[in-house]
This record gives structure tokens, C-alpha cells and sequence, in this order.
């Protein structure tokens, strides 16, 4: 007959009935002050249920993304929908993306707490319950106030999902459940602008926010099915970081709305933006102190001290910004410049989503050999975006869709290549006990490479098209008078439209400014793909140098020594 742990330390009665052995070894057991650590949570054997477990998390986070993603494409239809206006607008985006990147931070204590099934399975439920009265709100200010909450709550399942494909998989497929994370980074952006276009076009513009309470329900019963019941442990909020979480939230919020609101309000000339940054990066600042110092911290600094873990993050955020670069692009310059509707658009995003449910397990098999280094995989990916960036600088006013199709294809590539060979550096570097940690890390660090892309799309996209606007007025202007006898071919076009001369010459000046922003749109795009060739070559040979090699977990050998 056997004992357990806290028998030997407690179960005095118990070790009694047994002899007077165990009994000597209870009394010697006895001056130890230090209190027994909680018991392991219970790791299920693998098989059908565990499988259906994780597949629920991973269709709880694809439900949570597709609620980030197609408000966000649908945005324009959404305000007109609600009468919202542009500006009201933003903010029903930047709010949601705040809280959704801060709760990421968070996330890991949270569902050490409450257990990785409650803890899902109550904020899954509650993603798809805010979706019911969002599009029925009276205004802006309570939609806007609901989109926080909404955003904080999916937020916290990205999380979620990379502590169970690390805890729950068994070793030897542990990779291929970073590739079901990656799908996160690459497949379910890219599916957000097909799903957009099918509900606003086909069913409904309430679907934009409803398509989530289907997916919510069958992910519930997948995880409530399939994930072990671990026990609360509500004693860890006898420790629990609250000067942490009451500096780090609203820090990490405060930088997300300058991201997302500073080139809209013009960077530090607005008192709002300069308040936000300055008060934000000095909690943030104390945020990370806190967390040097605090017993139970909720993430580690220190991990930025590893050459490869800091080399690792430092590229996903890199990575991840280039993706959404290279997936906004294309879209922009057909709806802008070509007027695609989103559903005329949506062919373009499926060539690089749909391929990732092939490429994605692909890649994870290349990677989950020993014999390959993923750092050599990452350069590959690497210099597949910079093909596709490469390609982009040919970009013409006369491109329609099927120009792109080439760029997304290599993206399509790229993306699987680079994501998941740089999760793998970032949590296989670490132990078990860092999961948590590194988890809160990671996914934050991904919440705000999307606020970094959008603030550089935006800021690059305005100042390149305003530079090459004043260049090509400044052309006309210097040589408007060698150009004369050409004659004036948009006054001779318009010139039978209208027999008042003055109303043919406005016409004609509101179309040669509509080519002039068009022209310059497209110099400012394809300058912003010369810049990604650059950064993609220098992330290329960054990961080969920097990082050291991570090999794909191995069970242990059953004939090694015991240490």
C-alpha cells in the first residue's frame, strides 16, 4: 500500500493503520514548515477526447479573430448600417483592440486559477453573448463601451490555446500544435475578408457580429467534451498582482490607442495622443519593474536576457506586421483605386487562406524533424516575402485583381515558413513551468504587431501619397506651358457634356485631381512594398545568426538513466 504526498505530511490517522514504520517516517515528515505545492494539474492521456478538446480551443480562438477581422473589414458598412460616423467609427476599432491586446498579458494567471475548461468555456460563452445586442445599441458610446468588453473577453482565449497544444499534445506532435496556433496569425485574417463580403452581401449586415454564437456553441460542447476538469485554485489570490494589473492594463491600452488613433490625429500634435503616450510609456514602464520584482509576476522580463528568446519575440513582432502589410495592400489598392466591393476583393485573400490548411501541417512536418534547422526555414519564408514585396513594386494603375495573384501565392508560403519556425524558437527554448509565462508573452507581443502595421500602413500610406502628389503637381506646374500643344484631352472628353464652359472646366479639374490622388496612392504603395523587400531581408539574416537552434521535442528514452 502507497502513500501520496500530503498523506505523508497530514494523514496521520492513516499512516497509524499501517505500522509503526510509516509512522516514524510520518513524525520525521512532521517539522517541515514550508507548506506542500498544489498537486499538478491532471494531463489526460492522449487519444479522441483530448483531440476534440483542442480542437474546440482552436475553433473558440478562429470564433474570436473572425469577430476581430470582419468588423474590422466590414467597418465601413457597419457605420452605415448604424449611422456612425467616420471618426465614431475609429473607435469602435481601437477600443476593441486595446483591451483584446492587454488581456492577453493577463490571460495565463487566470486560467491557472480558474482551470483551462472553465476559464475558456466562460469566456467563449461570453464573446458570443456581447455579440447579441451589439448591433441593436442606442449610440455610439454604449456600442463602443460593449466592443471593449467584447474584446477584452476574446482576447483572453489566444492564450488559452497555446498553453493546451503545448500541455495537452504529446511530445512528438507538440509542433504541429504550434502550427494550429499559427493558423491564428495566417489562416483566419486572411478568411476575414470572404467572410465579410458573404454575410453583408448574402445574409445580413447583423451577421457581422452574430456569425459568432454558432461557432461559440459547437466550440463549448468541443472543449466541454474534451479537456480535463482541473481543480480551482482560488488560494492563488492570496498573491495575487494587483498593483500589476493596475499599472500594466491601462499602460498597454493607452500605447494600443496611439498606434491605432496617431496618424488620424497627427502623432504629438495632439494633446491626446501625447497625454496617452506619455503616461502610458511611463505605467509601462513601472509595469515591467513590478514585474522584475513581484513573487508571482505575470509574465518574466528576464526572458528578454536569452539571445534567443529576445531574437524570437523581437521577429514575430516583425513577422506578424509584415503579414498584415503585405495582406493590406492588395485590398486597399483595389477598393481605392480599382472601387472593388469586398466580395470582388475576397478571391484575393482566399489564395493565401485556403492553402494554409495544407501548407500549415506541411511546414510542422519539415520542422518536426531533427535533421532540420527552422531557423533556415524562417530565412526561406523570409525571402518568399520579399519576393512577393519585390513583385509589388511593379504595382501600375492598370493592375487589376488577377495581377495579385502571384504575390499572394508566394505569400501563401511565406506566411506558414516564417510564423511557425519563430513560435518555435520563442516557446520550445523554455521549460514546462514557463508555459504560462511565455504564453502571455507571445500572444501579446502578436496583438500588438497588429497595431504596429496598421500605425505603419497608415502613416507611410499618407506620407507617400502626399509626396508624390506634390511631386507630379510641382511636374505639371513646371511644365504645364511645354505641354500645350498637346492639347487639354480631358477638357476635349468632357467638353459635350455641358454647354456652360465654366461647369465642363470644373469637371475637368475634379478629374485630372481624382488621377492625380490615384497616381500618387499607387507610387505610395509600391514604395511601401520596396520598404518590406528591405525588412524581410534583414529579418532573414537575423534569424539565421542571432538565434540559437531549438530541436522539436522528443519524448523521453525509456533506457535513459534516471537523474
Amino acid at each position: 500500500m502507497m502513500l501520496s504526498h500530503n498523506q505523508m505530511l497530514h494523514g496521520k490517522g492513516a499512516a497509524a493503520d499501517i505500522g509503526g514504520s510509516v509512522v516514524q517516517a510520518t513524525k520525521q515528515a512532521e517539522p517541515v514548515v514550508h507548506a506542500a505545492p498544489p498537486p499538478p494539474s491532471y494531463i489526460p492521456p492522449f487519444g479522441k477526447r483530448t483531440i476534440i478538446g483542442c480542437l474546440g480551443v482552436l475553433l473558440a480562438v478562429h470564433m474570436a479573430g473572425f469577430n476581430e477581422h470582419v468588423t474590422e473589414i466590414g467597418l465601413s458598412d457597419i457605420r452605415g448600417a448604424m449611422n456612425i460616423g467616420h471618426d465614431e467609427g475609429t473607435w469602435f476599432t481601437t477600443l476593441y483592440e486595446a483591451f483584446n491586446i492587454a488581456s492577453m498579458a493577463f490571460t495565463p494567471w487566470f486560467y491557472a486559477t480558474f482551470s483551462i475548461y472553465r476559464f475558456s468555456i466562460f469566456m467563449t460563452a461570453l464573446v458570443a453573448l456581447l455579440a447579441i445586442p451589439a448591433p441593436f445599441m442606442p449610440d455610439v458610446t454604449s456600442l463602443c463601451a460593449l466592443r471593449a468588453v467584447q474584446g477584452a473577453t476574446a482576447g483572453c482565449l489566444p492564450p488559452v490555446l497555446m498553453t493546451v497544444m503545448l500541455k495537452y499534445l504529446p511530445a512528438e506532435i507538440r509542433v504541429f500544435g504550434i502550427g494550429g496556433y499559427a493558423m491564428s496569425a495566417t489562416f483566419g485574417p486572411n478568411l476575414g475578408l470572404p467572410l465579410e463580403a458573404f454575410w453583408f452581401e448574402h445574409v445580413g449586415w447583423h451577421w457581422l457580429y452574430w456569425e459568432v454564437i454558432p461557432l461559440a456553441a459547437v466550440s463549448i460542447a468541443m472543449i466541454a467534451y474534451g479537456l480535463p476538469r482541473d481543480p480551482v485554485q482560488i488560494e492563488r489570490f492570496e498573491k495575487f498582482n494587483w498593483f500589476g494589473l493596475l499599472t500594466g492594463l491601462p499602460a498597454i491600452c493607452s500605447l494600443v490607442i496611439v498606434l491605432y488613433q496617431g496618424d488620424r490625429l497627427d502623432w504629438f500634435r495632439s494633446p491626446l495622443i501625447t497625454q496617452l503616450a506619455f503616461w502610458g510609456g511611463a505605467a509601462f514602464i513601472v509595469f515591467l519593474i513590478n514585474e522584475s520584482f513581484h513573487p508571482s509576476p505575470f509574465f518574466k522580463v528576464h526572458y528578454w536576457r536569452s539571445r534567443s528568446i529576445a531574437a524570437s519575440l523581437l521577429s514575430l513582432i516583425g513577422i506578424l506586421a509584415i503579414c498584415g502589410l503585405l495582406s493590406e495592400l492588395p485590398v486597399t489598392y483595389l477598393e481605392e483605386v480599382r472601387g472593388y466591393r469586398p466580395l470582388q476583393a475576397a478571391p484575393v485573400s482566399l489564395v493565401v487562406a485556403l492553402p494554409q490548411l495544407i501548407m500549415l501541417p506541411l511546414i510542422a512536418a519539415i520542422c518536426n524533424s531533427r535533421k532540420v534547422d527552422c531557423r533556415y526555414v524562417l530565412a526561406g519564408g523570409m525571402l518568399c516575402l520579399a519576393a512577393a514585396s519585390w513583385l509589388g513594386t511593379w504595382l501600375t494603375p492598370d493592375w487589376v485583381r488577377d495581377n495579385f495573384y502571384l504575390i499572394q501565392v508566394l505569400q501563401a508560403f511565406g506566411q506558414p515558413m516564417t510564423v511557425i519556425p519563430t513560435l518555435m524558437l520563442s516557446a520550445l527554448a523554455l521549460g514546462p513551468a514557463d508555459g504560462p509565462f511565455i504564453s502571455g508573452m507571445v500572444n501579446m507581443l502578436k496583438g500588438l504587431a497588429n497595431a504596429v502595421a496598421f500605425a505603419l500602413f497608415a502613416a507611410l500610406t499618407r506620407r507617400r501619397e502626399q509626396y508624390h502628389s506634390t511631386m507630379l503637381l510641382d511636374h505639371h506646374g513646371t511644365h504645364g506651358l511645354a505641354l500645350q500643344g498637346l492639347g487639354n484631352p480631358i477638357g476635349q472628353q468632357l467638353a459635350g457634356t455641358s454647354p456652360d464652359a465654366g461647369h465642363v472646366a470644373h469637371n475637368t479639374l475634379e478629374v485630372f485631381h481624382t488621377f492625380i490622388h490615384e497616381q500618387a496612392l499607387v507610387l505610395g504603395l509600391a514604395d511601401i512594398y520596396f520598404i518590406l523587400v528591405w525588412i524581410c531581408l534583414f529579418f532573414a539574416v537575423l534569424n539565421v545568426v542571432l538565434p540559437r537552434r531549438v530541436y522539436p521535442p522528443r519524448p523521453p528514452s525509456a533506457t535513459a538513466p534516471v537523474q
